[in-house]
């Protein structure tokens, strides 16, 4: 499913900024062409002010459903046309490339990222993740640390974004099951028990970037 005319669009911009990279703009699709969709100038969700975007800017974009589907997709400014008002051309999206992502059932991937754990007392360690997703983690970890099911861990993130920016997510995850290796290490799975809605949607990010780029080789 595409896009819409008069549907919102939501959009993070492509930056090395880190802050400018994290903003969430908003803008209305007035126009849909056969290449392309064009968009009224976008809005921060934060502040409330127009930004102006230039030729080339790469869009992390998504839109909404009537039945609260998220769906995503990559995209770039490729013109401007002069209406009543300045209407912004974006490419138009591949349908097979949009990622769908339902309120309830969250996208996973496999991706090794650097995760901090604190589960009090003497278990302290850093090590890397087996998957992520915006529901919940796995990661693995030395077998000598006494985790076990229903165990809350305090967890800092690493998050990198393909255009180099970096954030961290911090949540409490509840451990699910905990899995012995051959190799002597431990696989920990872990649901979210506290996370805020800004530290989610850094990591729904990043595995919509993520399956993307999979999607892409």
């Amino acid at each position: 499913m595409l896009p819409r005319i008069n549907q919102m669009l939501f959009f993070e911009i492509a930056s090395t900024d880190q802050s400018e990279a994290s903003v969430e703009y908003k803008a209305r699709i007035a126009d849909e062409l056969e290449d392309g969709l064009l968009i009224e100038t976008p809005i921060s969700g934060d502040t409330g002010r127009m930004k102006r975007l230039f030729l080339g800017d790469e869009l992390s974009a998504h839109f909404i459903t009537e039945d609260g589907i998220k769906n995503y997709f990559d995209s770039h400014v490729i013109g401007f046309r002069d209406d009543t008002i300045r209407l912004i051309k974006i490419r138009k999206p591949d349908p097979e490339r949009i990622t769908k992502v339902q309120r309830r059932h969250f996208l996973r991937v496999s991706a090794e990222l650097e995760i901090a754990v604190n589960g009090g007392a003497h278990i302290r360690f850093v090590t890397l993740t087996d998957d992520v997703g915006g529901g919940g983690i796995s990661f693995i970890c030395d077998g000598k640390w006494p985790v076990r099911p229903e165990m809350v861990l305090d967890c800092w993130m690493l998050v990198p974004y393909k255009n180099g920016s970096l954030e961290h997510a911090s949540f409490k995850g509840e451990i699910v099951r905990v899995v012995d290796l051959p190799t002597g290490r431990k696989q920990v799975m872990i649901k979210f028990a506290s996370i805020s809605d800004g530290e989610r949607q850094k990591i729904i990010r990043y595995c919509f970037e993520r399956q993307l780029d999979i999607r892409n080789r």
